[in-house]
């Protein structure tokens, strides 16, 4: 029961994915050569989704795991923020310090949790890959696409 929970999030902030679309203001702004083609992110983000879901389940059963689980709020929290303010409000600097402080709570909440369970810690480095990727990504974009 408690991994659906943590798959709830996920899915909640998986579902800012489907309202906020990248649409044609993201497909005008100058990207950078290293951009992933668009078919990557859906596919990215759900196995990302998949894997917060078992680290969240797999933290919830440790004992003294309350501030990774605190950290694991926080980022889904920053996770879910992200889309709406980049896609939806176009605000692509406002996107840049959340995709920094999701980054930092993310790699926080590895560190917390290769202390707890290796595996757990494992799990998350996709997603750090990933954040640091869409990062650059978002900086890149920020820096070649200034007048916005």
């Amino acid at each position: 029961m408690t991994f659906f929970i943590f798959l709830l999030a996920c899915g909640a902030a998986a579902t800012t994915g489907i309202i906020f679309k990248p649409g044609q203001w993201y497909e005008r702004l100058i990207k950078p050569d290293f951009t992933p083609p668009n078919w990557a992110f859906p596919v990215a983000w759900t196995l990302i989704y998949l894997l917060l879901a078992w680290v969240g389940y797999r933290l919830s059963l440790i004992p003294g795991s309350q501030v990774s689980l605190a950290l694991w709020a926080a980022q889904i929290a920053l996770n879910t923020l992200w889309t709406p303010v980049f896609f939806g409000a176009h605000r692509i600097f406002s996107a840049m310090v959340i995709i920094v402080v999701l980054w930092l709570v993310v790699a926080l909440m590895v560190l917390m949790a290769f202390r707890l369970d290796v595996i757990s810690g494992l799990l998350l480095l996709p997603y750090l890959g990933w954040l640091s990727v869409a990062a650059a990504l978002n900086f890149a974009i920020l820096r070649k696409n200034r007048r916005l």
